[in-house]
């Protein structure tokens, strides 16, 4: 990742300009955007500006649309500049996918809302985005192996793997907390449970850094990408953002997506801890999210497609610094990434739902089940780990106790169902892996 190259000075544009001249520039730049596109100076100044305008009046132009409809947040930069974010086309395009996404779906609630169903999904989810968001932080684990570790319970070896198991858990907590107000304890809560155990500094964990830790954004060759606010002033700067997600300021409204966004942002400028900035930011989305009433986001990783374009993520954070603290760059970046997570749960619940149909299809071409014996593994299909007993079969289909124990039996015996003892009488137990099964049988 390399700086870009920072804007013209407004006061520089401006200098001298006559009514007359601004009117021109204006008539040629009617919009914040180019081609729909919110571009920072670095990008702009590889484009052709359009025709009777230079590169610095075109962005001159650029600028003072964005102006015009700027609002201001409680979140300063180390020269007490206010940040500031604006609703563009762009932007509220995204929201509105975004919003369409996390509540218009018709087949998630028949596959995530079943209990039998539901910590699947999640759990899928949690080690998801527990694996990358540590990746992003350098990880050095493979998925294969800390999705591994996760479902097997083992302690993790190496402070690879403690990332990773620090943020499985923390993102369960998230779970906990969502209906909670965030405060600056359960902020150092959250640091201390992603952190315990995988910092270089012993006792970093769950406190703010100190004055005398000289800690920056930088890369391995010793650019300096960020210098965050003195420690003194952390205290005071959290309890604001604090109040700022608990929607007590500003004096206006903000759409949720945009202020758990704006969260993410802020704890990252202020980068408040020794370590562990970038996940604690990460979990504090979630937190806004999921406490906002967008339930679906415990499903999706936005960390996921974070690690895809780690370079994206990182400029967006610098093109919002290097351009008087405009926030706008930042939230469509994210904006961008969450409708990529939205889209990758609809596809993976499409595909799961397909699967299922297919099982269902190849159950109805043997002959050998008879249709009570198809309905149980229907049932068994949309309801793993369910179990069913012989007497419940026989009071459900209204058959005889040898009827009921031999359609039991025989689905134990082709291994569609798991025979189990409970006490002296057996029970039957839908296996998680019953898709894979059935497909094994139809081949």
């Amino acid at each position: 990742m390399r700086l870009p190259e920072r804007p013209p000075k407004f006061e520089h544009l401006t200098k001298g300009l006559k009514a007359d001249e601004l009117v021109h520039i204006l008539a040629f730049v009617p919009t914040s955007e180019w081609k729909g596109r919110y571009l920072h100076w670095d990008e702009l100044r590889f484009r052709q500006p359009p025709e009777d305008l230079d590169l610095e009046e075109w962005w001159l132009g650029l600028k003072l649309r964005r102006k015009s409809s700027h609002r201001y947040v409680e979140l300063y930069d180390t020269k007490g500049k206010p940040f500031q974010f604006g609703l563009t086309d762009q932007v509220s395009d995204l929201l509105h996918q975004i919003d369409r996404g996390s509540g218009t779906l018709v087949q998630i609630p028949e596959q995530i809302t079943n209990p039998e169903q539901r910590d699947r999904y999640l759990v899928r989810s949690l080690m998801e985005e527990a694996i990358t968001s540590s990746q992003l932080e350098g990880a050095a684990t493979t998925r294969d192996v800390a999705k591994k570790m996760l479902a097997e319970g083992r302690k993790p070896r190496d402070r690879s793997e403690r990332m990773i198991v620090n943020n499985y858990a923390t993102m369960r907590r998230i779970l906990e907390l969502k209906d909670q107000p965030l405060t600056p304890d359960i902020v150092l809560q959250i640091h201390k449970e992603i952190s315990v155990n995988a910092l270089d500094v012993h006792d970093g964990a769950g406190r703010f850094r100190h004055d005398n830790e000289n800690i920056n954004v930088s890369d391995i060759q010793g650019t300096v990408f960020h210098n965050p606010p003195p420690a003194h002033e952390l205290p005071d700067r959290v309890q604001k953002m604090c109040d700022f997600a608990n929607a007590k300021a500003p004096d206006y409204f903000i759409h949720p997506v945009i202020r758990g966004i704006m969260l993410h942002f802020w704890l990252a400028y202020d980068h408040p801890f020794v370590d562990g900035n970038g996940r604690t930011a990460r979990a504090l989305f979630y937190w806004q999210m999921l406490h906002s009433g967008y339930w679906l986001f415990e499903y999706i990783s936005i960390s996921h497609f974070l690690r895809k374009a780690p370079a994206q993520y990182g400029t967006a954070f610098l093109h919002t610094e290097t351009d008087d603290n405009d926030l706008t760059y930042f939230i469509i970046q994210q904006a961008e990434v969450i409708k990529k997570a939205l889209q990758e749960l609809h596809d993976y619940v499409s595909r799961k739902s397909s699967e299922t149909r297919s099982c269902l299809s190849a159950l109805q071409n043997r002959p050998e089940l008879n249709h009570r014996q198809q309905e149980i593994i229907s049932h068994a299909i949309r309801h793993p780990g369910f179990i069913y007993s012989i007497a419940g079969h026989q009071n459900r289909q209204a058959v005889t106790y040898a009827t009921a124990r031999s359609d039991l039996l025989t689905l134990a015996n082709m291994g569609l169902l798991e025979k189990r003892k409970s006490g002296r009488a057996f029970i039957f137990a839908a296996p998680s892996d019953i898709e894979t099964r059935i497909r094994k049988k139809a081949r």
